[in-house]
């Protein structure tokens, strides 16, 4: 997809009017240290940690009135949060092909954007987050280069009428999964291949007239497989997610709430047999809450719930099912988290926060659980991170 993409944008760039194309650009660097406790999040043991580096470089070019090309590089180190080393976030074909007074119409062609959730499309850069660590009910870690974007195609219609404004997103593509992210996702010791056959997403927002809340929905359907290894014991495997969340922003001058809330089905047959199967719905959701009391100064603080199964929520069956082996607090993870930014200055930030943790549901790996590293049901998160914009 990224060669075809190229391919693309050579045409473009040959078919495109002769003035110099429009190029935007600017980029980021970010440290921090972070620190947990009795836990694998992102070390394997309790010692402060330098692995919370963000770099990156993003860029937009304007080929013709209608059309543009943007991409983003980062360099990444998060330690077992997700891979580390440098990727290529997006680099997509964004074509405006349809403008009039009430519709907008773009088409997106490549490596696109996930555009689907409230901090979907801004999570990948520090400043255009609102914390460290977003809520891991739904921005769960493990999954942060198969979220922010996909290879294929993506479509954005946005209507505005006396009701209000309508956008409509729908996306389909697929995520090409590095070894690394296998080993986060399955488990470290897990040898195989992991790929994922597709992802399909769709939502709605709409934004009432005069009104300064804005609702969403959204249905999400991927799905995986994995090749086993002839020596390994695991057997193939095939794996489907299907999400359905609601979406709702809300801002004032001062402060502004964000509500995402999803049930989400997991599917699987393989993996530890030949013959095994299982099918179950897990819940999750946050309410964030930011408040600015001056232009410089920004706190937040925000609740995060999370099960896997929504009919085991306190983890009894998995700790029977599996004869004591894995705790019962696997089955969730509970979170109440707070922190602030300030504006140093116009280019340099300062965020802090720290995150109370109940459970370790949404810890990697998530199909065979590392219990050697996460011993206790509670522990602590503490970030400390310095943000430079260019």
């Amino acid at each position: 997809m990224i060669k075809t993409l190229c391919t693309a944008f050579i045409l473009c760039s040959v078919l495109a009017p002769t003035h110099a194309a429009e190029i935007q650009w600017q980029g980021f660097i970010a440290q921090g240290l972070i620190k947990t406790t009795d836990d694998s999040f992102v070390e394997f043991n309790d010692d402060i940690s330098a692995h919370l580096t963000e770099v990156g470089i993003n860029t937009r070019f304007r080929l013709a009135p209608a059309l543009r090309v943007a991409a983003q590089v980062v360099y990444l180190d998060g330690g077992n949060r997700y891979p580390h080393g440098a990727r290529l976030d997006y680099l997509f074909i964004d074509w405006n092909f349809y403008s009039s007074l009430d519709w907008q119409a773009n088409l997106y062609l490549g490596r696109f954007k996930n555009q689907h959730w409230l901090y979907s499309a801004t999570r990948d850069v520090p400043f255009t987050r609102p914390s460290i660590v977003l809520p891991q009910s739904v921005y769960f870690d493990a999954f942060r280069d198969i979220a922010v974007s996909s290879d294929g195609a993506a479509f954005q219609a946005r209507h505005s009428n006396a009701y209000g404004d309508f956008t409509f997103n729908w996306s389909y593509g697929i995520t090409p999964i590095s070894d690394q992210q296998h080993r986060i996702l399955l488990g470290r010791d897990v040898l195989g291949k992991t790929s994922q056959n597709y992802d399909h997403k769709a939502s709605l927002y709409w934004q009432p007239e005069l009104s300064r809340i804005n609702l969403g929905v959204s249905l999400i359907e991927t799905g995986f497989s994995y090749k086993k290894q002839s020596e390994q014991n695991y057997t193939n495997a095939e794996f489907s997610v299907q999400r359905f969340m609601l979406h709702m922003g809300y801002q004032q001058e001062h402060w502004e709430l964000a509500l995402e809330v999803q049930q989400e089905r997991l599917q699987f047959d393989g993996f530890f047999a030949p013959s095994f199967s299982q099918d179950h719905l897990g819940q999750a959701g946050y309410l964030l809450f930011q408040y600015r009391p001056t232009v410089n100064w920004r706190w937040f603080s925000f609740i995060d719930y999370s099960v896997n199964n929504k009919d085991d929520r306190h983890g009894k069956h998995i700790a029977a099912d599996s004869a004591g082996q894995i705790p019962d607090y696997f089955a969730y993870q509970h979170t109440v988290a707070s922190g602030f930014n300030v504006d140093l200055t116009a280019k340099l930030s300062l965020s802090a926060e720290v995150h109370w943790v109940k459970g370790v549901g949404r810890l990697s790996p998530i199909i065979v659980p590392d219990r050697v590293n996460n011993p206790t049901e509670y522990w602590q998160l503490y970030a400390l991170q310095l943000m430079y914009r260019f």
